[in-house]
């Protein structure tokens, strides 16, 4: 064993370089790691990842680099779950025997100094999470191996690339094992180490075709030949080994394995690493190409990438763990402190209730601290249903769109009674106004539910951090929140239907901005006289005679329905024959100065006599409508409209201006003025406390986890930054073996 050792030792003298200086703080960063689950999982840290075939001699290749003989062996599949092996290289030191232990993550403190049941443990654990019967899992098994023997890496042994189920493996057992090999491999910080058999057509290699999928360039991946001295007579793998035909920008390296005799009859590590110097020594190719043939080559070549990449990659690395750690911080913050006192408490939930209202009245005000670019939110949503909405929409509402002109007549003839109207009739006109006005009220109760349904949305987006603590106070907040936004609608309502019955109540028509009686007589035979001289300039519209007679008929309405609506009378002849002058209103035939009294009996007598002997009349009918429409009955309609479309334009100002108004007051400035008094006198009393403030149990379980993840990554930071800076300004100083010493100490 001693001779073994300092051959050993040799080794690991002749190839220990600078990159034993960072190596180290990956392998501690490792240890930190290893116990915490989740998003820490997803850190790459750099690593050799060794790929190859079922059957290319990597587990062979990891004993020789360890020395020991400690992985599972078979002609089937062996590594079944990847295995993370951790090397750690145990200067001696006094007092230190240079014994070599191994432990497993699993199981820490527990050192194995047996590696026989080191390959025992492994076995147990694989088939406790993959079956004892062929099948693969992806969860590791994490071993580190302290010996004095071994050069500073890390290598995850993969499982090997099948082609053929077996046992109870799944038939797509070769796709979830390239999958699995991928999700290591194509990590930027992981570098391949892809193990090709000699016996076989390298051009056509599993491991090299994965490796090429990952790292097209080959700036990662370490060509590995093994089994070179069982390859046919008269052929070697020199063209392979020189990357003439696979090239690799990191090399490629040839080793000698074990045979599976030799491993049968127990032949030793120290005897193969021996066979195999003697092999290359002794080969008259690979004599002349000792840089890149032997296990102690390769685990050089390792250490060395390995370091070299360690420096590129540790800056990168310690950014992230500094943005990972003020991540998990803002977290933690969500997640607040345990509190034990009552007062710590009650003054929790007073400080909760306060921010609550202020984000609250920031959002409705726009001076939230997340305003939205993509997206109108808060006051500015209630503007755009004020302005954009309930504006709008009353101004593109007609108030005669849902009346016919026969709804009008209809109403005006009812008026007037048994007598013909001499005026416009007041009654239908304000029946009629009435009804339009009515019709208001639905948009402005819309108006106010809207706003409402925006309140209660802001009151549900409230930032309030420690709110996601406290499930019940969240609950009882919202209930209050609701309650008191649907009190303060009631008033609101009220309001609202107290102004439109204003409006119905009064209809003032001195006001300045209606358009009167007069005026809209003027309006109404312009636009009489503006039809009249269309149906002129139409040949379509009628007849010449047909057009004049209408103009005529027209000018004697106009004169009649001017003199009767200003209430105007003309006297014909002497006081003592003063006769009413409404030739066209009434549609009579009696010329001016004439009576009927003035007539004879003989000629009324002489009349009689000539007429029917019986005169049948018609029953009137149940539901009786006017007759056909008269030329002033065109003009009282349209009169009418224009005084309902004027009477309605005053009303829906007032509307539109006072409507919004109201809401503002009795609801949305209400509720900025007197929720937190209300929060306060429903939600902060001594005995509802304790109740208020229970946490989920999710939310304890969480903050456990946060600061367990953040206690890691402070342990993380500390080792990058009181181990990664001097160790990366300080090159020069490792050759001391004391300054060595002083840096494996910390392992």
């Amino acid at each position: 064993m001693g001779e073994e050792a300092s051959f050993s030792n040799k080794n690991v003298a002749a190839s220990t370089t600078i990159g034993s200086s960072v190596i180290p703080i990956i392998n501690r960063l490792q240890d930190i790691f290893s116990p915490v689950d989740g998003e820490l999982s997803k850190i790459s840290l750099p690593q050799v990842a060794v790929v190859g075939s079922q059957s290319s001699g990597k587990s062979s290749v990891l004993e020789a680099l360890v020395g020991r003989d400690f992985l599972p062996r078979g002609c089937d599949i062996c590594t079944r779950r990847p295995l993370a092996l951790m090397l750690v290289n145990r200067p001696r030191n006094p007092g230190d025997d240079g014994r070599e232990w191994a432990e497993f993550r699993h199981l820490p403190g527990k050192r194995f100094f047996d590696f026989t049941k080191v390959r025992q443990e492994i076995m147990a654990e694989t088939n406790k999470e993959a079956g004892s019967n062929r099948g693969v899992s992806e969860k590791q098994i994490g071993l580190k191996i302290s010996s004095p023997n071994v050069l500073n890496m890390t290598l995850v042994d993969l499982p090997g690339i099948t082609k053929v189920p077996v046992g109870d493996q799944p038939t797509d057992i070769e796709a979830r094992i390239r999958k699995m090999i991928m999700a290591y491999i194509r990590q930027e910080n992981c570098i391949i180490l892809a193990v090709s058999p000699a016996n076989s057509d390298l051009a056509t290699s599993d491991a090299l075709q994965m490796a090429r999928e990952a790292d097209p360039t080959g700036s990662r991946t370490i060509g590995v030949i093994t089994k070179l001295d069982i390859m046919d007579r008269g052929t070697n793998a020199c063209n392979f080994l020189l990357g003439k035909v696979v090239p690799l920008r990191l090399g490629y390296v040839g080793v000698v394995n074990r045979s599976q005799e030799d491993i049968n009859k127990n032949r030793s590590m120290q005897d193969a690493l021996a066979y195999e110097k003697n092999f290359f020594r002794d080969h008259p190719v690979y004599n002349g190409l000792s840089d890149r043939c032997g296990i102690p080559q390769l685990a050089k070549k390792l250490n060395q990438i390995l370091e070299q990449h360690i420096r590129m990659v540790l800056p990168g690395l310690k950014s992230e763990l500094h943005s990972r750690l003020n991540a998990v911080a803002k977290e933690l913050q969500k997640y607040g402190d345990v509190m034990e006192s009552k007062a710590e408490k009650e003054t929790m939930l007073l400080n909760i209730l306060t921010k609550y209202c202020e984000a609250f009245s920031a959002m409705v005000d726009g001076r939230s601290q997340e305003i939205s670019t993509k997206e109108l939110s808060g006051g500015a949503r209630i503007r755009y249903i004020f302005q954009s909405i309930f504006v709008k929409t009353l101004e593109e509402v007609d108030p005669c769109q849902d009346l016919t002109d026969e709804d009008i007549r209809t109403a005006i003839q009812n008026a007037t009674g048994p007598r013909n109207a001499l005026f416009v009739p007041e009654v239908p006109f304000e029946v009629l106004v009435r009804r339009q006005i009515a019709r208001l009220l639905d948009p402005c109760l819309q108006c106010l539910r809207f706003v409402y349904d925006e309140l209660i949305k802001m009151s549900h987006a409230c930032a309030v951090t420690e709110l996601q603590r406290f499930p019940v106070l969240r609950r009882h907040l919202d209930d209050v929140m609701g309650k008191f936004i649907r009190d303060s609608v009631r008033p609101a309502e009220r309001m609202i239907d107290s102004l439109i019955e204003i409006e119905m109540d009064y209809i003032n028509s001195s006001n300045p901005n209606f358009v009167g009686g007069k005026k809209a007589v003027e309006v109404a035979m312009q636009q009489l006289k503006s039809s009249q001289v269309t149906d002129g300039t139409d040949g379509e519209k009628g007849t010449l005679s047909e057009i004049g007679q209408r103009f005529r008929l027209t000018s004697q309405l106009f004169l009649s329905f001017s003199l009767n609506f200003l209430g105007i009378l003309e006297l014909s002849g002497n006081s003592s024959s003063r006769t009413w002058v409404f030739p066209i209103i009434f549609g009579g035939k009696v010329q001016a100065g004439e009576s009927p009294a003035s007539r004879s009996p003989h000629e009324t007598l002489h009349n009689v006599e000539q007429l029917p002997s019986t005169i049948q009349l018609t029953e009137p009918p149940s539901i009786l409508g006017p007759l056909e429409m008269t030329e002033q009955e065109a003009v009282e309609i349209l009169v009418t409209k224009l005084l309902l479309q004027s009477y309605y334009d005053v009303v829906r100002k007032n509307v539109q201006d006072l409507v919004p108004k109201s809401i503002m007051h009795f609801l949305v400035n209400h509720a900025k003025r007197n929720l937190h008094n209300t929060f306060i006198q429903k939600l902060y009393r001594e005995n509802h406390v304790e109740e208020l403030l229970q946490e989920h149990d999710e939310v304890a379980a969480n903050r456990r986890q946060v600061k367990e993840v953040s206690l890691v990554l402070q342990q993380a930071v500390q080792v990058t930054k009181t181990n990664g800076d001097s160790r990366l300004t300080h090159e020069s100083s490792f050759a001391n073996p004391n300054v060595r010493r002083l840096i494996y100490s910390d392992e």
